[in-house]
């Protein structure tokens, strides 16, 4: 059976931030691809701060296209309502073995998702801190996520898995602010991507 990551967010724009670390968890936990699921209407983020669904996706595949383990799925933009993850899980279920990739402060509040415990049944879950953040997973606020999930500890054969992947200091409200003031976004996503932006007037005054 394949092992698949599932790499879901807004991507609101996708940046290097984001292709460094997933290519450093497919390199380090062997995965056979990465699937980035670009959410159409993410539950706790502001419809006003998004760009369409639309174009988060086409950047999305414009980002990943040259790398042989990456792929992106429609799924959550084929789907109308609120993007759960437990119902892209279901979906992706047949795929193969998922690991669902998430930061540490997603993983902190994860008992405020819709069904997390299926959420935790379906994939194994992949929790990344942040650069700089000082996340401990034997705090109690990380044991009370754990035995409300009814997992393992971290690093446990039924418990999720912790890795400090390399990581970079971008940011999507940075991203944005720089397309709105018109400054450069070189060396912070791939180019193919900062071009669509522009073509499209992506986070201008007014989009």
């Amino acid at each position: 059976m394949p092992t698949v990551g599932v790499f879901g967010g807004s991507f609101n724009p996708i940046h290097f931030g984001h292709l460094l670390l997933a290519d450093d968890i497919c390199e380090a936990l062997r995965l056979d691809r990465v699937l980035f699921v670009p959410a159409a209407q993410p539950p706790h983020k502001p419809a006003s701060e998004l760009a369409a669904i639309e174009h988060r996706y086409r950047m999305t595949t414009l980002a990943v296209h040259e790398h042989p383990r990456f792929a992106v799925s429609d799924i959550e933009l084929r789907r109308s309502g609120p993007s759960y993850t437990v119902d892209t899980l279901t979906a992706l279920a047949p795929e193969g073995e998922l690991f669902l990739l998430i930061g540490s402060e997603t993983f902190l509040d994860l008992l405020s998702w819709r069904e997390p415990r299926q959420v935790a049944r379906l994939a194994r879950l992949v929790v990344v801190p942040r650069t700089g953040a000082d996340f401990d997973p034997d705090a109690p606020a990380a044991q009370k996520v754990l035995a409300e999930l009814g997992l393992g500890a971290f690093g446990a054969p039924e418990g999720p898995m912790l890795h400090r992947a390399a990581s970079l200091p971008i940011s999507g409200s940075d991203l944005r602010r720089r397309a709105r003031e018109g400054r450069s976004l070189a060396y912070r996503m791939p180019e193919a991507v900062a071009a669509y932006i522009r073509a499209h007037g992506l986070y201008g005054p007014g989009a």
